[in-house]
């Protein structure tokens, strides 16, 4: 299960304003490095101001937004013939590039360890890549669970808001550490998945044929 199943429904509340987007020359790659551009300047606010940790709660802001904008430049190409080569490595690799800005701000957190904050970074990675390695190996693009793009945005979100709303360092060693530590095994867990299934649909395939 993830949030991702929930995405046809937040895409409908959008398709309006995806279309006047487009009736207004919008198109699908620029929504895209906006999305990534955004990313990368919400991250090094919130990471190179240590001292002003409610700038931690533009994070979960940011990630909502982010997720529109995925919504609407996916629909943007689809459906409104936008389509193009570049698009779809732009679309990736913004949000690999997205991911990475908005979990190293928390390198900056007193209590976390920096190894587990580039664990998860790199996790985050790994998770995408074995999604995108699918087709390449005769499969789909994977989206599975448990911890998917969707989910991690929730995951870091909340974790913003509390380190945002001034919760100790203390608190953080304490609570914080082994909760991000669950985040990097979910990840694991996910990327594990997604290979596990990618194998098992191309061996379909060629049963198949």
């Amino acid at each position: 299960m993830s949030l991702y199943a929930l995405k046809p429904r937040f895409q409908g509340l959008l398709r309006p304003l995806t279309g006047w987007l487009a009736r207004h020359g919008v198109t699908a790659n620029q929504v895209t490095l906006a999305a990534a551009v955004g990313s990368i300047a919400v991250g090094a606010l919130a990471g190179f101001a240590p001292a002003h940790r409610a700038l931690f709660l533009l994070i979960p802001v940011w990630l909502f937004l982010r997720m529109a904008l995925n919504a609407i430049d996916g629909m943007l190409a689809r459906e409104h013939g936008q389509k193009s080569v570049l698009g779809a490595y732009l679309n990736e690799l913004g949000d690999i590039v997205s991911d990475i800005a908005l979990v190293l701000p928390f390198l900056a957190v007193g209590g976390l360890a920096a190894a587990d904050v580039w664990l998860f970074a790199l996790s985050a990675v790994i998770v995408e890549c074995a999604g995108l390695i699918g087709p390449l190996a005769g499969a789909s693009r994977r989206y599975d669970g448990p911890f998917g793009k969707s989910d991690r945005a929730l995951a870091i979100g909340a974790f913003a808001v509390w380190i945002g709303a001034g919760v100790s360092a203390g608190a953080i060693g304490r609570i914080g550490v082994w909760l991000w530590r669950v985040l990097i095994a979910l990840a694991v867990l996910t990327a594990m998945r997604r290979v596990r299934a990618g194998i098992a649909e191309t061996l379909k395939r060629e049963r198949a044929s």
